[in-house]
C-alpha cells in the first residue's frame, strides 16, 4: 500500500488544527501557517504525481484500511489519470486562494464604504480552507463508494460556513440554499449507494469490485437516477442550477473559486466514473435526454450571462454553460469527447479561477460587484486590466488559451461520435457551437464596460495590483497559456482512464476509433 494519499489528506487537517489552536490575535500567523501548509501539500502532490505511470495500473498510489468491517466499508483511496489531474487542480488553487483571501476574512467593503464584518474569526476562515482541501483531495481519491459519499457530503460543511460567515449581505440566504440543494442531492445518492450495496450482494463498497455487478437494466436505471440527480445538482446542470449564482455571488472571491473551480467538478467527475461505469446500460438509455439537458445548459447559461449586471453572477452563469459542455462530452461516448470533458474540468478551474480572482480584486477596490459602477480601469490599473482580459478571453475559449483545446475536443468528439447515430449528436454539437458566439458577447461586453471607456470617478483612485495579487494571478495565466499551446502532459495522463471507462461501458471499439479520428 502507498502512503501518499493518506499523507496528502492528513497534512491539511493537521495544519487546520494548528491554525485553530493559535492564540487569539494571531491572525497574520494563521494566514502564514495556512499558506505554508498549502504549499507543502502542493509540493508533495507534485512529487507523487511524478511517480504516476499512465501505462501502468488504472488505480495507483492505492491504500486500503478496514473502516466498518461488518459492512465491508474501507478507507480505500487511489487515483487514475482523471482523479490525479483534478487533485492537482485543487492543490494548485488552494495556495493561490489563500494569498488572494489574505484580507477576505477581515470583512467585505460595501459600495457605500461600510464594512460587512464576518461572523467568525480570521483563523477560523483559514482553518476551514485547509479542512476543505482535505475534503477535495479525498473525494477525488476515494475508491470506496461509501467513503466517496462521506467526502461528497462533508465538503459541504466548510463551504457552508465560508459563504454564510464571510460572504456578502445576502450570505445567509445563499449558504442555506446551497446547503439544502446539496443535501437533497446527497440524500438521493445515499439511497442509491445503499441500493447498490444490497442489489450487488458483494459485501463491499469498493468501486473496482462493483463495476459490472448490476446486470438488471431496470435496477440500473433506478440506481443511475439517484447518482445522476445528485451529480447534476452538484455540477450544476439545468434545471437544478439555481443555487450556484446566489452562492457564487455572495461567497468571498477565494471561496467562489474553490466552489466553482473544484467542488462543482465533483458532479461531472462522478458522472464520468460512477454513472457510466456502474450503470452502463442505464447510461446508454438516458444519454439523449441528458445530452438535451447539457445543450440547454450551454445555451441557457450563455444567454442569461449576457443579461447580468453583477460580475460574480455573470461568471457563475458562464460556468453553468461550461458545465453543459463537460456533461455533453461525458455522454457523447467517444474518447475524444470524454478526454476533452476531463481536460475541460481542469482548464475551467484555471480560467474561471483567474476570472473570479481578478473580479474579486476589482470589487475589493470599489466595494461593488456591479459592472455599471466601473469604467476605464485600464487607464489607472493596466496590470489588473491585462490579467482580467486574459482570464476573460480564456473564458470565451480563445484559440491559444487552454479552454479552447477542451471545448474543441468536446465538440469534435461529439460531432463525430457514432454512439447514438450520427444525427442526434451531430445536431447537439452544432447547437452547442452557438454558445461560442454568445460567450464572446458576454465576456467582451463585461471587459468593455469595466476596463475601457471613460474612467469612472471612484475608479480614478484605484491602485494597480500589489505584488501579492500578481503572485496570485500570474501562475494561473501561465497555466492557461501553457496548456493552451501544449496540453499533451495532461492528455497523456487522462486518456488511459477514459479508454478504460469506455471499455467498461462496453462502447464498441469502432465507436472509440471514430471518436478519436484514428
Amino acid at each position: 500500500m502507498s502512503p501518499w494519499l493518506p499523507i496528502l489528506m492528513a497534512v491539511p487537517v493537521v495544519g487546520a488544527i494548528v491554525v485553530a489552536l493559535l492564540p487569539k490575535g494571531s491572525d497574520k500567523l494563521a494566514k502564514q501557517v495556512t499558506l505554508l501548509v498549502s504549499l507543502l501539500v502542493l509540493v508533495l502532490t507534485g512529487v507523487m504525481a511524478a511517480g504516476f505511470d499512465p501505462s501502468g495500473d488504472r488505480f495507483q498510489f492505492v491504500a486500503e484500511y478496514n473502516w466498518i468491517p461488518s459492512f465491508g466499508v474501507k478507507f480505500g483511496v487511489g487515483v487514475d489519470g482523471v482523479a490525479l489531474v483534478l487533485i492537482a487542480l485543487s492543490v494548485v488553487l488552494v495556495p493561490l486562494v489563500v494569498l488572494a483571501s489574505w484580507h477576505d476574512a477581515d470583512g467585505v467593503k460595501a459600495a457605500d464604504g461600510t464594512l460587512i464584518t464576518p461572523k467568525r474569526s480570521v483563523k477560523t476562515y483559514f482553518a476551514l480552507l485547509l479542512v476543505l482541501e482535505t475534503m477535495m483531495i479525498g473525494v477525488f481519491a476515494a475508491t470506496d463508494i461509501f467513503l466517496f459519499y462521506v467526502f461528497f457530503e462533508a465538503m459541504l460543511i466548510p463551504m457552508y460556513f465560508m459563504i454564510g460567515s464571510y460572504g456578502g449581505a445576502q450570505r445567509s440566504y445563499a449558504a442555506v440554499k446551497f446547503l439544502l440543494y446539496s443535501l437533497f442531492g446527497g440524500l438521493l445518492m445515499l439511497v442509491a449507494v445503499i441500493g447498490l450495496y444490497v442489489v450487488a450482494g458483494k459485501q463491499t463498497f469498493m468501486f473496482p469490485e462493483l463495476v459490472g455487478a448490476i446486470q438488471d437494466p431496470t435496477m440500473q436505471k433506478w440506481l443511475f437516477g439517484g447518482f445522476f440527480i445528485a451529480f447534476a445538482i452538484k455540477a450544476p446542470l439545468w434545471p437544478v442550477h439555481t443555487w450556484l449564482p446566489d452562492a457564487a455571488a455572495q461567497a468571498p472571491a477565494g471561496a467562489a473559486v474553490l466552489l466553482v473551480g473544484v467542488l462543482d467538478k465533483v458532479g461531472t467527475f462522478g458522472m464520468l466514473r460512477f454513472c457510466l461505469e456502474l450503470f452502463p446500460d442505464a447510461a446508454k438509455a438516458f444519454t439523449m435526454p441528458i445530452v438535451v439537458l447539457a445543450v440547454i445548459s450551454i445555451v441557457y447559461g450563455a444567454i442569461v450571462a449576457i443579461g447580468q449586471t453583477d460580475m460574480k453572477r455573470l461568471i457563475a452563469y458562464t460556468s453553468i454553460s461550461h458545465f453543459g459542455f463537460i456533461v455533453l462530452g461525458v455522454f457523447a461516448m467517444s474518447s475524444v469527447a470524454q478526454s476533452g470533458a476531463a481536460l475541460y474540468m481542469v482548464n475551467h478551474g484555471f480560467a474561471t479561477g483567474a476570472l473570479f480572482l481578478a473580479a474579486g480584486f476589482l470589487i475589493a477596490r470599489r466595494g461593488s460587484p456591479y459592472i455599471g459602477d466601473y469604467g476605464g480601469v485600464q487607464k489607472v490599473a493596466p496590470v489588473l486590466a491585462g490579467f482580467f482580459l486574459i482570464a476573460g478571453l480564456a473564458g470565451l475559449s480563445l484559440p491559444g488559451l487552454s479552454s479552447f483545446v477542451s471545448e474543441f475536443m468536446v465538440m469534435i468528439g461529439t460531432y463525430s461520435s457514432q454512439a447514438h447515430g450520427s444525427g442526434a449528436l451531430t445536431a447537439a454539437a452544432i447547437v452547442a457551437a452557438v454558445a461560442v458566439i454568445l460567450a464572446a458577447v458576454y465576456i467582451l461586453w463585461m471587459v468593455q464596460r469595466t476596463m475601457n471607456g471613460p474612467t469612472a470617478e471612484p475608479v480614478k483612485a484605484f491602485k494597480d495590483l500589489s505584488a501579492r495579487e500578481v503572485w496570485v494571478l500570474a501562475p494561473l495565466v501561465a497555466l492557461i497559456i501553457g496548456f493552451g499551446f501544449f496540453p499533451k502532459p495532461l492528455l497523456d495522463v487522462i486518456n488511459p482512464s477514459v479508454q478504460q471507462t469506455l471499455t467498461n461501458v462496453q462502447v464498441p471499439t469502432s465507436t472509440i476509433a471514430e471518436g478519436t479520428g484514428q
